[in-house]
């Protein structure tokens, strides 16, 4: 039944993107003009002009995650946070789903086990309900495994015997993995998206409380220009420490952030691939990739699908939102330091393709920006790289950094840097202090506070030891070699001493040279590099110490990084059994049971 409901009256978003942009420009011309009076006490030559050309590319993504930011915490603690959906109609919460819902699950060499797992809590909460002959659920396979497959396929058997009559359950696997998993949502769409309405898109370890999808889909079956919706995603409580520190820094970096995005992108917002509805007529219609110009690895298949979809969603004037609210949408961590280079390896091939895709004709000037902002993350690695390595080799050379530096300025330049790096984190934490139940569901007050100085020392190391991976990544892009796009690792593991310097050896090698230049031309002048080639240096053990099981174990039972759920679990999260939820894992279990009271049917018969 289509919605005969009027549609809201657009909000005309250009008065809040003409501020945004007037703030962040400014905002990266005073920088750039600190940087330039930091450098030129002794006059300003060719090296002082590198310089600040390199800073300069490092400002644009940190500049304007500042400002979303601090927007966000404006509109949490005055009254209008209702600002940054508004052009969204909510739909009615106990009304009927008019509508036909395909849950997508995409997975390629995946452990069947959590997969299932997810997808029988989602099945059987949407069954519950009431409204399960409104939603089907499809597992998208492009696995190549033989294990995998055989695993699969005795899920998905049991799956849809579980739930017949219920809630319809389907399997299909392709062979050949044109267009990785885009082009298998592509191909599904093609083939039997003529029913369905919507689909949710999940990824293997997508989960996703029932209310939440229903909530979604009445949001989008009241806007029928709407195109996409993206839910916003946090981390599965988790009891590996490096997957804590990065879940943890997420949750509270991404609801500032997330909120003063969606006040000013509004009706041009991004999509993440998943946990997202989409519409799939207009998906089907508009938001095909092209096919890129020339070979691997900038050219052939989109590997970083999401946003250029978003992008033509946008351009055939249906509207792609995030709805800014936390909870009901999680995602698991990288929970390595490996696993987090080998992810980001992976984005970073796909977001340097958008180089060819910005001249596409039709794209509104935010959806530009946005691939701009995209390219430019990975872009502002080598110019942290060679802004530290040229400063560093100058110093040397001279010795004193009186004669370089305005020292005064330069400590005032270092610290406005800061902020505006650690932006996002800090207005989340300043609307947790200005509310005590908010912040005690973080653990209190102390233990809130060591955490994010936890986190931002954690995150001081961590910065430059991804800012030389990704370097590494983009020399070998424009030399030629692709980068791969292999199946993600996503349990907690030991790393061994052989693999983290297999893989971190130039972050190592990199920071001996330095400290062993710097210690022998400049001496004590070697601290003020310290913060950024500490990182690189230690890089090896943090990748072994952050994936200790013992280390973990102690974090969880001290509370460090502690989020939300592990205070008062989701009932759903209890049913997981998360190891991080320990003694109250289980308990205070609302979601049903598979038919006969066998929870872990599936996923005993997929093991």
């Amino acid at each position: 039944m289509p919605d005969t409901r009027p549609p809201i009256p657009p909000i005309r978003y250009g008065l809040r993107r003409w501020v945004f942009a007037l703030l962040v420009a400014a905002t990266i011309i005073g920088m750039i003009a600190l940087m330039v009076a930091t450098l030129g006490g002794d006059g300003f030559d060719a090296w002082d002009w590198v310089l600040t050309l390199c800073f300069a590319f490092t400002l644009p993504w940190s500049v304007s995650g500042c400002w979303s930011s601090i927007i966000g915490l404006l509109l949490m603690r005055l009254p209008g946070s209702s600002m940054a959906l508004e052009g969204l109609d909510g739909g009615d919460a106990d009304g009927p789903i008019v509508v036909t819902t395909a849950l997508l699950s995409c997975i390629r060499n995946e452990s069947v086990a959590s997969v299932v797992r997810n997808l029988e809590r989602m099945i059987a909460g949407l069954v519950s309900s009431g409204h399960g002959g409104r939603f089907q659920v499809c597992v998208l396979s492009d696995s190549d495994r033989p294990d995998c497959i055989a695993a699969e396929e005795a899920a998905a058997d049991r799956l849809t015997r579980d739930w017949a009559g219920r809630l319809e359950v389907t399997y299909r696997r392709r062979t050949d993995n044109a267009g990785y998993k885009a082009g298998n949502i592509r191909d599904f769409l093609d083939r039997q998206g003529a029913g369905l309405d919507f689909a949710l898109i999940l990824d293997a370890d997508s989960l996703m409380d029932p209310r939440t999808i229903l909530r979604l889909v009445r949001i989008m079956q009241a806007n029928p220009r709407l195109g996409i919706l993206q839910s916003l995603l946090t981390g599965l409580p988790t009891e590996g420490a490096f997957a804590r520190a990065v879940q943890f820094g997420m949750r509270l970096g991404s609801r500032s952030y997330a909120l003063g995005s969606a006040w000013w992108q509004g009706d041009c917002g991004s999509y993440w691939g998943h946990n997202a509805l989409i519409r799939i007529a207009p998906f089907r219609e508009h938001c095909g990739l092209p096919r890129l110009p020339g070979g691997p690895p900038l050219g052939g298949w989109v590997l970083s699908h999401d946003q250029v979809e978003a992008t033509l969603m946008r351009r055939a004037d249906y509207a792609v939102r995030v709805l800014p609210v936390e909870g009901g949408s999680w995602e698991e961590s990288p929970p390595t330091l490996l696993e987090l280079i080998g992810r980001d390896r992976r984005w970073c091939q796909g977001n340097m393709q958008y180089l060819k895709l910005l001249g596409l004709p039709g794209l509104s000037p935010v959806n530009r920006v946005q691939l701009a902002m995209a390219i430019l993350i990975f872009l502002a690695s080598p110019a942290w790289v060679l802004l530290m390595g040229l400063a560093a080799l100058r110093l040397g050379l001279s010795g004193d950094p009186a004669e370089l530096v305005n020292t005064d300025l330069g400590l005032t330049l270092l610290s406005v840097t800061m902020t505006i790096v650690f932006a996002p984190l800090l207005t989340t934490l300043a609307d947790l202090l200005l509310t005590p139940s908010a912040c005690r569901a973080f653990g209190g007050l102390g233990r809130l506070l060591a955490s994010v100085g936890a986190e931002i020392l954690f995150l001081t190391l961590l910065a430059p030891v991804m800012a030389i991976a990704h370097t590494r990544f983009l020399i070998g892009l424009f030399a030629g070699r692709p980068l791969g796009w292999e199946p993600q690792r996503r349990g907690s593991h030991r790393v061994c001493f052989a693999d983290a310097l297999g893989q971190l050896w130039p972050q190592t090698f990199v920071a001996l040279c330095a400290f062993m230049w710097l210690g022998s031309t400049a001496g004590g002048a070697a601290v003020w590099f310290s913060p950024f080639f500490l990182g690189p240096l230690l890089a090896v053990p943090l990748a072994m110490v952050s994936a200790s099981p013992t280390l973990s174990a102690h974090l969880t039972r001290l509370g460090l990084w502690r989020v939300p759920e592990e205070t008062t679990p989701d009932p759903l999260l209890s049913s997981l059994d998360l190891p991080a939820l320990g003694s109250l894992a289980g308990k205070n279990r609302s979601v049903p049971d598979a038919p006969g009271g066998r929870p872990a049917t599936a996923v005993e018969a997929a093991e």
